[in-house]
């Protein structure tokens, strides 16, 4: 097992960093969102001048037993068929990540195929894809540590590199099932309201996904009270401050329905926070997946930094339920972290709001408030 240390960002520079934002040689609060932005960023890197390097992107990829269950309109093949195409330059997330001058790294997490021989693609592969969660967990508790870890020790070695900004994004058929069932448990919401189209679902498809995963979380429970889990979702567990706070039922239903892209997501963004990087959240999937860190680790959100609001349904209810303020909303629903990574020259702007804007008394102009 493995916890990590995840602290709330210190407030100690707030009046000051609220000071110097203030003082900008521009009407009080004028930038709106760009100096919250700036203040959030700030307390993370608790200094009044913050920066970016190196940013990185971790991009994940995964399959889903769930997906013999006709859950999805895409068959599992166009993952390890993305994936492929990501090696050669082609696909949506390689054009942002060129764009904004991130570094992309291609990783195996889980792909039902052999990608070993693939140049680019680098091997984590924890299995062949999940297990079908209609019928039991998804992974054993061995897997689950094991994407955790691997999530973890990627981004220590961006940080290496001199990252101090994060971005992960995924490529697998079926995981708006796994982010559903997560955004119903970890929510209290009705799975009816959490389930969407996914990659293009007709309404008759989205009634078979619904009662397909209906039945699936109904096998969870049962398989939660014969292991002697009280709880289902752990909503009301504190998160752990220490190793004897194991936390256990949130991760219970994470191994139960995730997919190693989105564990190892996970693994990432925890880390991420705990050596005190951002972390730029995604769409409907990765924003499901910091919905599950946060129920591990409550102070994560104060490092996470969300991109957009997509149009899965329920995706604007999910951020709502972290109290997120998303940067953008596109319409966007393709995943892979294009929509956090679009959002990227606003971070960008924030930064430099705060590092490069001329005071009043250094402009030489009236502070008339």
């Amino acid at each position: 097992m493995r916890y990590f240390d995840i602290r709330p960002v210190d407030p100690c520079l707030s009046e000051n960093i609220q000071r110097k934002i203030d003082y900008l040689n521009k009407p009080k609060g004028s930038l709106g969102r760009l100096e919250s932005l700036a203040k959030q960023i700030c307390l993370v890197q608790q200094t009044l001048s913050p920066s970016l390097s190196h940013p990185c992107h971790l991009l994940m990829g995964g399959d889903h037993g769930i997906e013999r269950e006709g859950v999805s309109v895409s068959p599992r093949e166009v993952t390890w068929q993305q994936m492929v195409n990501f090696t050669h330059g082609g696909g949506g997330v390689n054009m942002f990540c060129r764009q904004h001058r991130f570094h992309l790294r291609i990783i195996d997490m889980g792909v039902d195929h052999d990608l070993s021989g693939v140049e680019g693609i680098e091997n984590h592969k924890v299995a062949y894809g999940t297990a079908n969660f209609l019928h039991g967990p998804a992974m054993t508790e061995e897997q689950y540590w094991e994407a955790i870890n691997t999530g973890a020790s990627l981004v220590d070695e961006c940080a290496e590199e001199g990252c101090n900004i994060l971005c992960v994004g995924e490529m697998g058929i079926a995981n708006t099932s796994s982010s559903s069932i997560w955004m119903s448990l970890f929510g209290n919401i009705p799975l009816d309201e959490c389930v969407g189209a996914g990659a293009g679902l007709n309404d008759e498809g989205i009634r078979h996904k619904c009662c397909i995963l209906q039945k699936s979380m109904e096998r969870y429970r049962e398989w939660s009270q014969q292991n002697g889990h009280a709880g289902l979702t752990g909503r009301t567990e504190p998160a752990p401050t220490s190793p004897t706070s194991p936390n256990c039922l949130p991760r219970l239903a994470i191994r139960y329905f995730g997919g190693f892209e989105m564990v190892g997501a996970i693994g990432a963004m925890l880390r991420a926070a705990e050596r005190r990087m951002l972390v730029m959240v995604d769409g409907f999937i990765m924003t499901a997946c910091m919905l599950a860190a946060s129920r591990l680790y409550p102070s994560i959100l104060d490092y996470a930094i969300f991109g957009h609001c997509g149009d899965e349904s329920g995706h604007q209810r999910m951020l709502g339920i972290m109290h997120a303020e998303p940067l953008l909303h596109l319409g966007l629903r393709l995943g892979e972290g294009t929509g956090a990574l679009c959002a990227y020259p606003i971070i960008e702007s924030a930064v430099r709001m705060i590092n490069e804007m001329n005071n009043f008394d250094n402009a030489n102009i009236t502070k008339y408030f």
